[in-house]
């Protein structure tokens, strides 16, 4: 069993139990983004594994009929091992999804990934003509730069500040300077992009932004959350209207994605301990 401070922020070990959690999500209009737990593999056969049992949660989402969509890690699938492997599992995931019409979103991991990852999406999205989605990094500074490149293309970005502790010659340190790069970025979003903005933040601050922002711009967005992070609040925008995504880690590795995310940042373990208390 998962302990119950780590079940605040994990839907089980199991894809039926993380589905039932959708369920319950979908009845309060919030929908759901499914991370099965698992990264940094250097053997093949783990990779391809879990890229199979994403497969075959896709197949379950589309006759569970929820509404929910999937987001795999390239170190999960096989980056670790090679490019060519990454994008070979990748391709499979995405052709499944366009079959079943699940979404399929590409998490973005530390910063040596980025164009891999980027042109592995770039390609995918241009072929399917969307049903992919890629995550960018805030306070990586060649982020707005990558923004105007994926501009164009038919799928959705989701724009996080960043959780990863990159090079300081790469990545800006600073709370306040991140903050700014996090609102610079939204505008350019808002402004240059027709839609598929996904905003990954808990800062209430940034989400009052982008509301302004779709107000001024009238461009379509969405706001995305991790699964134990200000639940409360999820509610509450989905009922304002507001598309309101919660993403939903599971599996069996539970404790090493609950340990790296308090570990990660000190805004991450406030955030734990909030969540759990509250």
């Amino acid at each position: 069993m998962i302990p119950p401070i780590a079940n605040n922020f994990v839907a089980g070990e199991t894809a039926p139990g993380a589905l039932d959690h959708v369920a319950s999500l979908n009845d309060d209009d919030v929908k759901g983004i499914l991370n099965l737990l698992g990264e940094h593999y250097d053997e093949r056969q783990p990779a391809d594994e879990d890229a199979d049992q994403y497969i075959e949660l896709v197949k379950e989402i589309d006759r569970s009929g929820l509404d929910c969509c999937i987001s795999v890690k390239p170190s999960q699938i096989g980056l670790d091992v090679g490019d060519d492997v990454f994008v070979e599992n990748l391709e499979r995931i995405v052709a499944a999804g366009d079959d079943r019409g699940v979404f399929v979103w590409v998490d973005m991991e530390d910063y040596t990934t980025t164009d891999v990852t980027l042109d592995a999406y770039e390609r995918l999205v241009t072929e399917h003509e969307g049903g992919v989605g890629v995550c960018t990094q805030a306070n990586l500074k060649r982020t707005p730069e990558d923004l105007e490149r994926l501009a164009p293309l038919p799928g959705k970005v989701r724009l996080v500040k960043g959780a990863y502790s990159e090079p300081k010659t790469v990545s800006y340190k600073k709370k306040e300077r991140v903050n700014e790069a996090y609102r610079d970025c939204l505008e350019l979003m808002f402004e240059e992009f027709e839609g598929g903005i996904g905003v990954g933040s808990h800062d209430p601050a940034m989400i009052d932004y982008a509301k302004d922002l779709h107000d001024e711009y009238g461009t379509d967005y969405e706001v995305q959350m991790l699964m134990g992070v200000r639940d409360d609040a999820q509610r509450d925008l989905a009922a304002e209207g507001v598309p309101m995504w919660q993403y939903i880690p599971y599996g069996d590795k539970w404790f090493s994605y609950f340990y790296r995310r308090v570990r990660e940042r000190k805004e991450n373990a406030l955030f734990a301990v909030r969540a759990v208390l509250s």
